[in-house]
């Protein structure tokens, strides 16, 4: 039974194994979905939510196992909320139902810590079984885009900080970190909403960054990265500072 409020619709909260917080934009989508996963026998939606300034708090204090969420809630939000609720709940697991098969929406989804990842067009049981194995610590994600997942992966490779670097441009391992964003042409709030930052982080990082490299835009520091790696022993380098930081200390 549903208790209808301003921008939430609480529902009665039975002693189920899975806990379960539905966050969506679209209220008919909330309650048709509700009303599927609750005819589960295991799965209760504990509170189905718009999302609101005080949707952190709200889901930190009913302790869910899982959040459920419509991933345009997350590309709306000036501040990501996954970051902060991960910090508020470390131990919640997070299922994100995407509008469609954007390369960008899964891997920022993946990247700001959801195991799972469902299209709008999922079946009950489909979405009923993402919950399940989220819950049982597998990661969930349609075939469609395992392949992205797997680019994603090999490209972020060539991402990785290296002693060279910093030690030839000063950059820290965050400011690497960024390069490989602003190569992608993201811009500081996007670069921000990835990384969990404020955009005024994001703007000073930036700004050294451009002073280090003796640059006056953001694609010379990208093409000074690239030169600076392209140096002799780059990975050579990076692998022994890898391994001299796992060790404790230099060889003798």
């Amino acid at each position: 039974m549903l208790r209808l409020c301003k921008w939430r619709e609480s529902v009665e909260v039975y002693d189920v194994k899975l806990q379960v917080y539905l966050l969506a934009e679209n209220r008919l989508f909330r309650e048709a979905l509700t009303r599927i996963l609750n005819k589960k026998g295991d799965i209760r939606v504990i509170e189905a939510a718009s999302l609101g300034t005080d949707a952190a708090a709200r889901i930190a204090e009913l302790k869910p196992d899982l959040l459920l969420a419509d991933s345009t809630v997350f590309s709306a939000c000036e501040v990501s909320l996954i970051p902060l609720l991960r910090k508020l709940l470390p131990n919640l697991r997070i299922v994100m139902i995407g509008m469609d098969s954007d390369r960008d929406m899964f891997l920022h989804a993946v990247r700001e810590g959801a195991q799972g990842y469902v299209l709008k067009d999922a079946s009950a049981a489909e979405v009923a079984g993402a919950v399940r194995a989220v819950i049982n610590h597998e990661a969930v994600c349609p075939p469609c885009l395992i392949s992205i997942l797997f680019d994603s992966v090999a490209q972020s490779q060539s991402a990785f900080p290296t002693a060279q670097v910093q030690r030839q441009l000063g950059f820290s391992r965050r400011e690497q970190q960024l390069i490989h964003m602003i190569s992608e042409g993201l811009t500081n709030k996007e670069i921000a909403t990835r990384l969990g930052l404020s955009q005024q982080t994001v703007k000073n990082h930036v700004h050294r960054m451009l002073r280090k490299a003796g640059a006056t835009d953001r694609l010379t520091i990208v093409e000074r990265w690239h030169e600076v790696r392209a140096l002799p022993g780059t990975g050579q380098a990076w692998a022994a500072s890898r391994f001299r930081s796992a060790s404790g200390g230099s060889s003798a």
